[in-house]
């Protein structure tokens, strides 16, 4: 840090198991990617190249080793995934996991029906040579999940091999976890975590009023994702109270009142 401050998180070292953040990459340039690690590695643990843009975008074994050299996980968006699935081309899929030297990988089934069966087989396969994150949650509006078969499916996959298990919320942060309108879904968020080990999920959170809801109800070390490349900075701030938001989070009451008077 530039000075010292008092009162300040104690967030832990990279690699970490919580207080994750993840950044979706939804197609920047290798300038745009050496700009961000210089600015923004150290805060950053996960890099997800989203939904389906590394079939676009260029450079991307460029991108990927960048990424990997400043100590950051990288994988390819699940939708992506999902593409290869429903072709009927896993191996393939695969393969090019295996060719871009990645290290991790997504399984979801937000786009596509899947059995739930079939989903662990993939990423009980996947987990024997990467480390897998799966996503729980439909990417279609108004399509409601009960909260046990979220809880019952977050722990199938957990057992299968899945390294974190991520709530689904889209990029723009307004189906799965969230109501059309981005607010959290309280009742299903909460008998989640009723369930499930929060260290183990990482909540998608792309706007800044879910960001601070969950740092609210989890703290600092909350494991978050979908968080746009320009945010990551401004969400750790979000995190150790150096923003309005969440100011009076970690100071003691003292200060607290003496602010009142």
């Amino acid at each position: 840090m530039n000075f010292t401050l008092p009162h300040i998180p104690e967030r832990p070292a990279k690699p970490r198991n919580k207080g994750i953040t993840m950044m979706m990459d939804k197609g920047l340039s290798i300038r745009q990617v050496e700009d961000f690690i210089s600015v923004s590695a150290e805060l950053t643990d996960i890099v997800k190249l989203g939904f389906g843009t590394s079939y676009l975008a260029k450079d991307v074994e460029l991108k990927i080793k960048l990424y990997k050299e400043a100590g950051l996980k990288v994988y390819l968006g699940g939708t992506l995934f999902e593409a290869f699935i429903i072709r009927g081309m896993f191996k393939d899929y695969m393969k090019l996991l295996d060719k871009w030297k990645l290290d991790c990988a997504e399984v979801s089934d937000g786009s596509i029906v899947m059995p739930h069966d079939k989903k662990c087989e993939y990423i009980q396969t996947l987990s024997k040579n990467f480390t897998v994150l799966s996503e729980v949650g439909s990417k279609e509006a108004g399509i409601i999940i009960r909260p046990a078969l979220w809880t019952s499916m977050m722990n199938k996959e957990l057992q299968a091999g899945s390294w974190k298990v991520i709530a689904e919320a889209r990029e723009s942060g307004n189906v799965g976890i969230y109501r059309t309108n981005g607010t959290a879904h309280t009742l299903l968020i909460n008998k989640i975590l009723a369930k499930v080990d929060k260290d183990n999920i990482l909540w998608e959170a792309p706007q800044k009023g879910q960001q601070v809801w969950f740092l609210k109800l989890l703290g600092e070390n909350v494991n978050l994702g979908n968080i746009a490349y320009d945010d990551v900075i401004p969400l750790e701030t979000l995190r150790i109270g150096l923003r309005g938001d969440t100011f009076f989070s970690y100071l003691p009451n003292k200060l607290k009142h003496a602010s009142e008077a």
